[in-house]
């Protein structure tokens, strides 16, 4: 299927871009590398009248460390953030991470931005801004606002921006207690969306917040008692029922669950075990 038609605008400047979404609405889409829009729109999930192309506009770029933040414009690119030489010692969870998100030819197109935008419940970059405790920066003619990542992903592909607000940025925590990292994930092939998948940081050896996606509507973030073996499997059993899941063409619910259950520890683990 093709998608309906629509009209292409790529702006000159961000202010132009803002302009062009207070003028449009509901009516605009901003696309970044399209690589998850695109398709929705091929297969006539959503519609649109106004594509705003942002994608590689040099006033969206940036990978910057500001704040106890690692800030991360709205047009870089996932294979961009990957690369980035400071990576590794800045932010860990997300070195980890960022390899298992799509393939090599899609994250050179795609954006860290537009993936948090997309906010598919098993995504591995929503579920690292949750676990870290991140936050999104949206910006329109009426000002500026930022949510924290349980506030702007809301559901299954849907988030709290407003229809003349585009997100410019991410925020990804990088406090020192961040810096012991660990991630997981079971998929059908590498690349793919999640089966399930797990995110995990050590701020100390009887605590761990451990991030979950794929098995509710959004990623969900929690602490973890770690004092003991039995301790951490009697956190991961109850969690695993109150997040319940839900069946669908890749997995079962119970199979999703029953890999928290597996999974969690390993991960934990790992984190635990991590050099600062």
């Amino acid at each position: 299927m093709k998608p309906r038609a629509f009209d292409y605008v790529r702006p000159d400047t961000a202010a132009e871009a803002i302009d062009l979404l207070a003028q449009h609405g509901e009516d605009a889409r901003i696309m970044a590398g399209g690589q998850s829009l695109m398709a929705i729109l091929n297969l006539r999930m959503s519609e649109t009248k106004v594509i705003i192309d942002i994608g590689g506009h040099e006033d969206f770029k940036g990978i910057k460390v500001a704040g106890g933040y690692l800030e991360v414009g709205a047009s870089v690119t996932q294979n961009e953030l990957l690369s980035w030489p400071e990576l590794a010692k800045t932010a860990p969870l997300l070195a980890k991470a960022m390899p298992w998100v799509g393939h090599f030819q899609t994250r050179n197109r795609g954006t860290v931005c537009g993936s948090l935008s997309h906010a598919d419940p098993s995504s591995e970059i929503p579920l690292s801004l949750a676990t870290l405790g991140g936050e999104v920066v949206l910006r329109s003619k009426r000002g500026e606002r930022v949510l924290a990542a349980e506030e702007f992903q809301t559901g299954m592909l849907s988030t709290a921006r407003e229809a003349d607000e585009m997100m410019v940025a991410a925020r990804f925590p990088i406090a020192p207690n961040l810096r012991r990292a660990a991630f997981r994930e079971v998929a059908r092939r590498h690349g793919d969306f999640a089966i399930l998948a797990l995110a995990a940081v050590a701020d100390d050896d009887k605590s761990v917040r451990l991030g979950i996606g794929g098995l509710a509507d959004r990623p969900v973030a929690t602490r973890i008692d770690t004092t003991s073996k039995a301790a951490i499997a009697e956190a991961l059993g109850t969690l695993a029922w109150e997040l319940e899941g839900s069946d669908d063409i890749h997995a079962t619910a119970r199979y999703r669950r029953d890999l928290l259950r597996r999974l969690g520890p390993i991960v934990i683990e790992e984190a635990i075990a991590c050099a600062a």
